[in-house]
């Protein structure tokens, strides 16, 4: 059984709702019917109900079971105007803007509805930057208690493969954090090592990359991954984590040997955290295009209830995993 299909497996043993709020998107409804056709989830779609069904028609799908919300239909509209004026008045949020923006803001209607337990996580980011994704979370659901950040990560399942846990990683940051400091990417591996017990199971084993490995090159980019190892282990003591190291260092057993002799990680690494976003970034993205893996992301973790970004470049099959793992991260929460 395959990584994705376990985390389904896992989605339909406590089924959970999930709002997407993209429902002019194509990909978007044909995810949807997928999902619903699986059981792995619940969902409640956002818009006009006309629209979706036409859409639906149009592609020749099926959408039974489905929940459709229209902001300007909806029966608890009132209640949530006044849940996200009573969230952000402090920041100068009206009664009047409130209504304005959930008219609007399907991204901020379905984060509302998260807030206010009428759904249990919300998948976007198909047709949207990750700013607008992550703004309405960070504003309305917060950040979870006892986290310093908030920050993205990807889980990549590579085909045929021996490294990580028999081809699964966490990559983190991939999607959120462009210049990371030292202690911010230690605070990074923390969440990233939660993610990957939660959603992949067994040890995570953390290798904090760069281009040199123990002291192979002299400079301050490699300077802040040194530095971002030795909070991690004053911070997180509990954690099984590394650094400086190159990626084959990292993940091969046989260049560990040579290049990081005594590391209790290098050769072994499940959980790879990149020194800024154009590494990470291009790092997933690379595995993905060349090595065939499958990449599911970028998965926000810090957030106090579960949203999750997807890749404007997603396909359908990409929004079904990520629903699936946002249903797992549901269950966990």
């Amino acid at each position: 059984m395959s990584y994705i299909d376990k985390i389904k497996e896992r989605a339909r043993s406590d089924k959970k709702t999930i709002v997407l709020p993209e429902s002019n998107d194509k990909r978007t409804l044909i995810a949807a019917s997928h999902i619903l056709a699986e059981g792995i989830a619940d969902i409640i779609m956002i818009g006009d109900e006309e629209k979706i069904m036409d859409g639906a028609r149009w592609l020749e799908l099926e959408l039974d079971g489905i929940q459709i919300v229209n902001p300007a239909k909806c029966d608890k509209f009132d209640d949530y105007v006044s849940l996200l004026y009573e969230t952000r008045k402090a920041k100068g949020m009206t009664e009047e803007k409130a209504r304005e923006i959930l008219l609007k803001d399907y991204l901020t209607f379905g984060v509302v509805m998260v807030k206010a337990n009428d759904a249990d996580g919300m998948v976007a980011g198909a047709c949207h930057a990750t700013a607008d994704t992550l703004r309405p979370s960070l504003q309305i659901l917060k950040t979870a208690p006892g986290v310093k950040l908030v920050s993205g990560f990807f889980i990549m399942d590579v085909p045929n493969c021996d490294y990580g846990d028999n081809g699964t990683f966490v990559f983190a940051d991939c999607g959120l954090n462009q210049d990371p400091t030292a202690e911010e990417m230690a605070a990074i591996a923390d969440s990233s090592a939660k993610s990957f017990q939660t959603l992949v199971g067994g040890k995570p084993i953390i290798a904090m990359l760069s281009h040199s490995t123990k002291g192979s090159a002299k400079h301050p980019l490699v300077d802040k991954v040194i530095e971002a190892e030795k909070i991690a282990k004053e911070q997180y003591p509990n954690l099984t984590i590394d650094g400086e190291l190159q990626l084959d260092a990292a993940i091969d057993a046989k260049v560990a040997k040579s290049k990081a002799p005594g590391s209790d990680v290098a050769g072994k690494a499940n959980v790879l955290i990149f020194p800024n976003l154009d590494c990470g970034n291009i790092g997933y993205k690379l595995v993905q295009r060349l090595g065939g893996a499958e990449a599911y992301g970028p998965m926000l973790q810090g957030i106090a209830k579960p949203v999750n970004d997807l890749s404007r470049g997603c396909s359908w099959e990409d929004i079904v995993g990520v629903v699936a793992l946002t249903a797992v991260q549901a269950q966990i929460m």
